[in-house]
């Protein structure tokens, strides 16, 4: 298998494993925690960066770095927006998200940050729809990324 296939299989692996644990982690801790996500983002980094250099092509390493950086704003502006809403685990998972998303596209990064947001909020609907939440329920949001990311991938 070329090298370039390999890293993007070790790529995809990882962010897969890394998805399922914080999934799991914030379904029943409500945290997604520094010690799991910010050495992922390296790694993923790392590996974005290998792969950009068996291609011999940067624009793919440049597009993550950027959308990496755009998604954890945009988690950053909606926290100091409302701190109760969105947890400072959530804006640090939106870099690992945007990094793993803009590597493939602009459009990849564009429908699986929005595939969170739709995902969450029918979830929340149905929960409140089956009296299950509350408006001041907390629901972990890191499963919705992580998902609304691989529905990105597939879908764009």
């Amino acid at each position: 298998m070329p090298l370039p296939e390999v890293l993007a299989a070790v790529a995809y692996g990882g962010f897969l494993v890394v998805g399922v644990i914080l999934m799991r982690v914030d379904i029943h801790e409500h945290r997604l925690p520094d010690r799991i996500v910010l050495p992922s983002t390296a790694a993923l980094l790392a590996v974005v960066a290998a792969h950009a250099v068996s291609l011999g092509d940067a624009a793919p390493l440049a597009r993550a770095l950027l959308g990496g950086l755009a998604l954890g704003a945009f988690y950053l502006a909606l926290r100091v927006a409302n701190p109760e809403g969105m947890g400072g685990g959530d804006v640090k998972l939106a870099a690992l998200v945007g990094v793993f998303l803009a590597w493939h596209g602009w459009a990849v990064l564009a429908v699986g940050a929005a595939a969170a947001f739709v995902g969450g909020a029918a979830w929340a609907l149905a929960l409140l729809a089956a009296r299950r939440a509350d408006r001041d329920a907390r629901i972990p949001f890191g499963p919705w990324m992580i998902l609304g990311a691989w529905a990105g991938l597939l879908v764009a």
